[in-house]
């Protein structure tokens, strides 16, 4: 456990402090409905309580050190060597039906390797990723969003993310990738389990047998689309390690995305600085979005890492091997670093930084910002209907996820495809 000493981290069995955030052993449990309701409060507790770095529990009985501090993170990022993204000697010890263990545990794809291996699979990502005409993707986007639109348009309710948000991203992502919608379906609820460690080794098994399938359909029927460029690519990478790359999209492209799309949503029709503001012009949906990935990343928790060795940061032991996870939401609220005004600044944390930073970043935002004009256009006066007044967020220690985003709007005719 990292520690300065016994009497600030509580060693296991014991709690320092049991209240709404702890666990058993006096670490902040992430997984805990109690922290996804409000985790900006815990980040301010964290870093009152324990500086940079706090302890926390990812699901019961599987500890880790959480970034707090913005400076903390960077140098954690910035050093590969000392801090490695590879998670296999952390997992010979964590039992098979541990829920993290799916979304945490060691595949051939660069997020989860160093040094040449890691190479080899970010310059095949990062080429296939930049096949992509970003010019088109806009029409892609107008193209899948109308229909959504139009089906629920003339009701005057809406859920935005089971009847927007999701089908968008769903359809997104099978369009970039050249699958057919029947085997993206079994990845996105695949993926779903994965990230809420919900029946999690069920839904990795889901997604292997989908991508399987997808890899040997592009084998024999190439196309224009990432997997085929993947394919293509001179890394030749073989079927394991092709499943895992295409697998690796649909984390991000649906779980993820639409989670960036949703939150946003959410700002600006809650929101006074951003709700009118953005539909009156003079903010952009790319200022909410930056905001957004400021303050309710759709990733929180994540960037993991695994020191090789004891290594000392801010005073703090971190033990070899134990997970090191930076809170980019966290982090990017440091009042060390905020400022009151960020319009226009995109010095977040959300994309992550360094070797690991991701790839597709251009790509979400062209996909987040199209979705959010698209459906502002055609419906402006929409108004939240959430139960209570208040957000309900899925569980989870990585993400920051809706339940639901129910709308009331008045009732409008059907656009024209």
């Amino acid at each position: 456990m990292a520690q300065r000493n016994p009497a600030q981290f509580p060693p296991p069995g014991a709690s320092a402090r049991r209240g709404w955030i702890d666990s058993d052993d006096g670490r902040v449990a992430l997984h805990s409905p109690e922290f996804a309701a409000d985790p900006h409060r815990a980040y301010r507790e964290m870093r009152s309580k324990w500086g940079s770095l706090a302890p926390v529990e990812l699901a019961p009985g599987i500890p880790a050190t959480l970034v707090v501090g913005y400076s903390t993170a960077l140098r954690v990022l910035n050093d590969p060597d000392r801090f490695p993204a590879d998670p296999r000697a952390w997992q010979k010890d964590i039992p098979a039906e541990c829920p993290v263990l799916p979304i945490m545990e060691w595949r051939p794809t660069a997020s989860r390797n160093t040094g040449a291996d890691f190479q080899r699979y970010r310059e095949a990502i990062t080429a296939s990723i930049g096949a992509v005409d970003l010019h088109a993707l806009h029409a892609t986007v107008e193209k899948a969003a109308i229909p959504l639109i139009n089906s629920f348009c003339e009701t005057g309710a809406a859920d935005l993310i089971g009847q927007y948000a999701f089908p968008l991203t769903f359809g997104l992502v099978n369009a970039l990738l050249g699958c057919p919608a029947e085997i993206g379906q079994r990845v996105a609820t695949g993926m779903a389990a994965l990230v809420e460690g919900i029946d999690a080794e069920q839904g990795n098994q889901m997604i292997s047998a989908a991508m399987l399938e997808l890899v040997a359909l592009k084998r024999t029927e190439p196309g224009n689309d990432i997997t085929s460029e993947l394919l293509r690519h001179p890394a030749a990478l073989d079927e394991a390690e092709m499943v895992h790359q295409v697998a690796g999209h649909y984390g991000a492209g649906i779980e993820f995305q639409q989670n960036l799309i949703a939150n946003t949503l959410l700002l600006i029709l809650t929101d006074d600085r951003f709700g009118g503001s953005v539909l009156g012009g003079s903010l952009s949906t790319l200022d909410a979005l930056d905001e957004v990935l400021f303050n309710d990343p759709p990733l929180a928790n994540f960037l993991i890492t695994y020191p090789r060795h004891p290594v000392l940061v801010d005073d703090v032991w971190l033990p070899a091997h134990q997970p090191v996870l930076v809170s980019m939401a966290a982090c990017n609220n440091d009042p060390a670093i905020r400022a009151e005004n960020r319009t226009g600044n995109r010095s977040h944390l959300a994309w992550g930084i360094g070797g690991h930073a991701c790839p597709a970043r251009s790509l979400s935002y062209v996909i987040a910002q199209n979705a959010i004009d698209q459906l502002l256009d055609a419906l402006p006066e929409m108004e939240p209907a959430l139960p209570g007044g208040v957000p309900a967020w899925r569980p989870g220690p990585f993400h920051r996820a809706l339940a639901e985003l129910p709308v009331t709007f008045s009732p409008m005719a059907r656009l024209n495809l």
